[in-house]
This record gives C-alpha cells, structure tokens and sequence, in this order.
C-alpha cells in the first residue's frame, strides 16, 4: 500500500499544472462561446431592425400600405430567425477570418438575399399584408447592418483583447509566405483568440525586421527574430502557443522544435502535412482554410460542460435517494458476512491525474492489498462470498454516486485506474485523463471489459474524440438494458 502510495505525489504535481492549464483553455472557451452567441443574438437584432427600418422607408417614400407593429414586428422576427440560421450554415461564426474579410461580406450580401427570398415567400404564403417594397429596401439594408455591427462586434472584441481577456500569445515559428500568411490571418480574426507576439526565422533573417498584415492600411506588424527556438526565447515571449509555419521543414528539425516547445510547457501547432503520426494530436485550429493540428485541443463546448454537470447532480441525487435502503441493506450484509468496513476507499486518477477518494463497497477481505491488479475471475480468494454477488451485479459501484455528487466523477466516462497503473501511462495512454472519470461507459459495456483497461484504449478514445450530451445518455440507456439483461 505504501509503495502505491508514493506515486500519488508526483502524479499530483503534473495534474496541479495541467489543471491550470485546462481552466485557462475552458476559460477561452467560455469567452469565446460567449462572443459566438453575443454575435448570433446581434444578427438576429440587425436584421429585425432593418425590417423595421425598411418599412418606414417604405412609407417615408410614398407606400401606401400600412401594417400593425405587431405584423412589422413578427416580420421581422422572421427575417432574423432565417437570417442567424442561414448564417450559422455558412459557418460565419467560425473564429478564423479570410483575406481583407472578402469571404465575410460575401456571405453577408448571399445569406441577406437568400433569407429575403424565404421571407417573401414567408408573406405570400400566410397571406400578411407587409410591403413587398419594403422587403426590397431590406435587400438592400441587410448586407450593410450585418457588415457594420460585425465590425462594431470586432471593434468591442479587440478592446476586450488589450485587457487580457480571451487570448494567447502565439509565436510563429518560419517567416517565409506560410508564417506571413497564419500572421495576417491571426491579425484579422480576434475570434480565434491568438495574437502573433513575434516571428522566429532561421538564421538567414535579420533582428529587427517585421512582417506586416495583408491589409489596407498595412497598419499592423510583427517583429521578426532570428532562430534558433530555445525554451528561454519561447519564455521570453511569454509564448502560449507556438505555431510552425515551416511547410518544409524536415523530421529531425520537427522533433526537435516539439522537445524545446515541450521543455518550455507550451502546446504546439503543426501545419496538417508535417504532424507526425506516431504522436497524440488534441485538436486542430482552421486559420482561413489552413489546418494547424495541436497538442492542445480546444475545449468541449461550455453548454455541453454544464449540461452534463446538472444531468450527473440529478440524476445522482435522485439515485442516492431512491436506493438508499438498498445502500443501507448491503451495507449492513458486508458487515454481517466479513469484518471490516462496509465502505472501501481508494486513491484513483482522475481528470488530468488528479488524485481523488473513490467509494465502493467492499468486496474483497480486509487482509488483501489496497492496491493491487482487480481480480478477473469470481473464483480469486480475495473477493468474499457475498462480494462474489455485488461484483457480479456491479452493485459494488453505487456509492460512486457520492464521488458524482462531489464532481470527482461523471455517470459517464473512462474508468478511473488506480494512481500507480496511471503513473505507468505512456503519452498514448494519458489521453484519456483527458476528461472526468465516470461509473459507467463504453469500455465497461463491451466484452473486452474482463481485460485490463490501459490494454484497451480504443474505447476511451472513441469517447472522447465523440462525446456530446446524446451520447452520454445513450450510454446510460445501454447500461440499464445491460444491466437488466445481466450483462449480456
């Protein structure tokens, strides 16, 4: 038990530092959701506006059909709820902007006349009496409300950048026509949250250069700072992120710029083409049609964080509660069939090695090792007669509800593995410390559930590449007809 133990601080340290890491990424998440739903919420209010605008035009301008303002005002609840949805499937709130914004006014002019045609058509078919002059005024209106509140939106969210809120500081590593391009791009799209800090050339650049936006005015720029990458320079910087820009470069100068990015702690991006396959890659960044694969994926949609948390405190709660006198039963059989304790605690790793106390009840005599390799047969002389029936029927798992309710756990998710197996992780298997640990999940439902878990990772990682909120509750159905079928 001692010598497990002695693995739990070292484990610990690394997940204080990831955990860091993590808020800070779902922080950035969070605010950019935010930014995301403030700019759906101001398109809708553009086009509602210029409905309304329109419509006065209209009869500024001689029309003679006058409408309620409930009618304008359904109208042009019409035009937006058309125009957001229409928006939404072009991807305009996709973080990464185009060249001079081209690919966002183009948008705005065909989603502005496409959403007009439906409320046209909209009109005519429930017969309301709305001008159909003042739909052809709104054509007109649409693009240039939609173009001006997005760069009043752009304006707001740059201010909000020069306070430090929603940003990392990228450094790009190449200053050749990749480098300039991800530089103007990150320049152009404050939705992404990156600003380019400073260029690093090789050793053919001069200190002191700078490489401008691909802009109007050319009023931006970057310093450019002669190589090599060393983890000082990075630090220097204050890096965040650090992004290759380097088509060319080769495998041996690749590994290298990931180990100094790995010896300074800072998560790196890789052009799509260079990413090696034999290592892990989170996430990726889509700069204007260019895919940056990172080390550091994006967080999981903060609606989806919290929608998992309320289903995991209700339906643990209302658990707790309804199988309270089966807890108190079993508990109370434990004792009267072995001596001990009804409640056995263990040290498990939890989301990003996070070392937590997980409950079940006991199984086992008092005499076998607190951490040891789980039995895998029902015959093994550690597990008592009765723990033989709670092992089988999973029962033992239910007062992991408390770890639910506490939010050590989840309903759903990768089985928490005891911290010295953790400690044992390659880089592969430390993904799936990625997310929360969970009683249930889709390694626990399969047939491959009587090996070890480290052995089959392909489960955890299809979960957590795949994880929505339907699928957890999909997953929580397939366990009850499990469990009622008796693990068939």
């Amino acid at each position: 038990m001692a010598a497990s133990e002695s693995y739990v601080p070292n484990l610990y340290a690394e997940a204080i530092e990831d955990s860091c890491k993590k808020r800070q990424v779902i922080s950035r998440e969070l605010f950019r959701s935010t930014m995301v739903l403030s700019e759906i919420a101001a398109d809708f209010l553009a086009c509602v506006a210029t409905t309304i605008a329109a419509y006065f035009l209209q009869l500024h301008f001689g029309g003679h059909i006058q409408c309620s303002m409930k009618e304008v005002a359904a109208v042009g609840i019409m035009h937006g709820i058309f125009a957001v949805l229409l928006l939404q499937r072009e991807g305009v709130s996709e973080a990464g902007a185009s060249l001079l914004r081209i690919r966002e006014t183009e948008r705005a002019i065909r989603t502005s006349i496409q959403s007009l045609l439906l409320l046209l058509m909209m009109t005519f078919l429930l017969r309301l009496n709305f001008p159909r002059s003042a739909i052809l005024i709104a054509l007109g209106l649409t693009p240039v409300f939609l173009i001006a509140q997005k760069q009043v939106l752009a304006s707001v969210l740059g201010i909000l950048h020069t306070k430090g809120y929603g940003i990392d500081r990228a450094v790009v590593f190449g200053a050749g026509e990749t480098g300039k391009r991800i530089v103007s791009t990150l320049l152009y799209s404050p939705r992404l949250g990156l600003h380019p800090v400073a260029v690093i050339g090789d050793n053919s650049v001069t200190d002191g250069n700078c490489i401008f936006e691909l802009g109007y005015r050319r009023s931006h720029s970057v310093p450019v700072q002669r190589g090599p990458v060393t983890p000082d320079l990075l630090k220097s910087f204050r890096c965040s992120l650090l992004i290759v820009a380097m088509p060319h470069a080769s495998s041996e100068n690749l590994t290298e710029v990931i180990h100094v990015a790995k010896q300074a702690g800072v998560p790196i991006s890789l052009i799509s083409g260079l990413v090696p396959q034999e290592r892990p890659w989170a996430g990726s960044i889509d700069v204007d049609g260019l895919l940056l694969a990172s080390t550091s994926g994006p967080a999981f949609p903060w609606h989806y964080v919290l929608a998992k948390r309320i289903m995991d405190l209700l339906l643990a709660s209302l658990l707790l509660f309804v199988f309270s006198p089966l807890l108190f039963l079993i508990a109370f059989l434990i004792r009267l069939g072995s001596s001990g304790p009804a409640l056995f605690v263990q040290k498990r790793a939890g989301r990003n090695g996070e070392i937590f106390e997980m409950y079940k009840f006991r199984s086992m005599h008092t005499s076998a090792p607190r951490y040891d390799v789980s039995p895998t047969r029902s015959s093994d002389p550690r597990i008592t007669r009765f723990g033989r029936f709670l092992r089988r029927t999973s029962l033992d798992e239910l007062p992991q509800l408390i770890n639910v309710f506490l939010g050590h756990m989840s309903l759903v998710g990768p089985r928490p593995e005891m911290p010295f197996i953790a400690e044992r992780y390659s880089p592969q298997q430390r993904r799936r410390l990625q997310v929360m640990p969970g009683i249930t999940g889709l390694w626990q439902l399969s047939a491959d559930r009587a090996f070890p878990i480290h052995e089959n990772i392909e489960y955890d990682f299809y979960y957590i590449r795949n994880r929505t909120f339907f699928m957890d509750v999909a997953i929580l159905l397939h366990t009850l007809f499990f469990a009622i079928g008796g693990g068939v």
